[in-house]
């Protein structure tokens, strides 16, 4: 199984990752840890990666698909992965549909977690207050609002772009973790 989770900040994507990893041994793959790994690896595409970070630049979409392109050969993910983290808006998402076509294979399906921004900031807002100002530098409600609209300029457009194609599959977010674990894997036939 090949999927992307998809949804806000707060919506509670790791945590649905992590669950479907320990269930059905997909592995989560963080963009950023595979980039870091690349790197340490020495792969040409981390060689490359690596003197990009080094100006304190952005990795560009074509390194980033590059790595998962390579990452995703691994024997572990036999079973399947879940992308985290990537892709963030449409030109990231074509790259990667290219990258996938390129090799065979595409995506079995992306989940939306939909939920409510609003119940989001106040749940934020309610965690930071009890941890003292929260476990996160970017654990507040302004750091979160800020997030919340580069999502929705960014990111939110692939939900059109994934229903296009027919791989949308969108499950309530808002309920609570066991009952949101059970819509997603309703809705991807597990």
């Amino acid at each position: 199984m090949k999927l992307i989770l998809l949804g806000p900040p707060g919506a509670g994507k790791g945590t649905q990752a992590k669950r479907l990893e320990d269930k059905y041994g997909f592995v989560q793959l963080s963009t950023g840890d595979m980039l870091r790994a690349a790197v340490a690896a020495g792969t040409e595409v981390g060689k490359k990666a690596e003197a990009i970070m080094a100006r304190g630049e952005l990795v560009p979409n074509d390194v980033v698909v590059g790595i998962i392109a390579e990452r995703i050969e691994q024997p572990d993910v036999a079973k399947g992965y879940i992308l985290d983290g990537f892709p963030r808006n449409v030109a990231q998402a074509e790259a990667l549909d290219e990258m996938l076509k390129g090799k065979g294979t595409e995506l079995d399906a992306v989940v939306e977690l939909k939920v409510d921004d609003s119940i989001l900031l106040a749940r934020i807002e309610g965690r930071a207050a009890e941890t003292a100002g929260g476990a996160r530098a970017d654990d507040n409600a302004e750091a979160l609002a800020k997030r919340l609209t580069v999502y929705h300029e960014q990111t939110a457009p692939l939900i059109a772009y994934y229903k296009g194609k027919g791989k949308l599959k969108t499950v309530d977010g808002m309920k609570d973790m066991d009952e949101v674990t059970r819509q997603i894997e309703a809705a991807l036939g597990l």
